[in-house]
């Protein structure tokens, strides 16, 4: 298994931007699927983001236009870029990874996202 560390989250104005970023490490990162998750107060965890090992992205519709995931093999992170926030996206974004060889399953921490004038 792998372990995740989030970080980049804090405190941003309606139509700002923030860049998230996943730091992994312990095994073949390149082997793996690479997801941004976020559960907002009071609701249910949703699927923001995923990256496959082939650096194929999908995002939930919410986002798309807005926000972009990208993988870098050679450091092992995979960042969250977010523009044009709005307070609907307030949440802890958290991040997970798959193993496409084995399908073990890891998650990082959290880290809050927090959209607001």
């Amino acid at each position: 298994q792998v372990q995740l560390v989030e970080s980049g989250g804090g405190l941003v104005q309606p139509g700002g931007s923030l860049r998230l970023s996943c730091a992994v490490s312990g095994s073949i990162f390149s082997r793996y699927t690479i997801r941004w998750h976020r559960r907002a107060p009071g609701k249910q965890r949703e699927l923001v983001a995923t990256i496959n090992s082939a650096s194929s992205t999908k995002y939930v519709d919410s986002v798309k236009g807005r926000f972009t995931i990208s993988r870098d093999n050679a450091k092992n992170t995979v960042d969250l870029q977010m523009n044009s926030l709005k307070p609907e996206d307030t949440a802890v974004y958290y991040c997970n990874g798959v193993s496409e060889w084995d399908g073990a399953n890891s998650w990082g921490q959290g880290t809050q996202v927090t959209v607001s004038s």
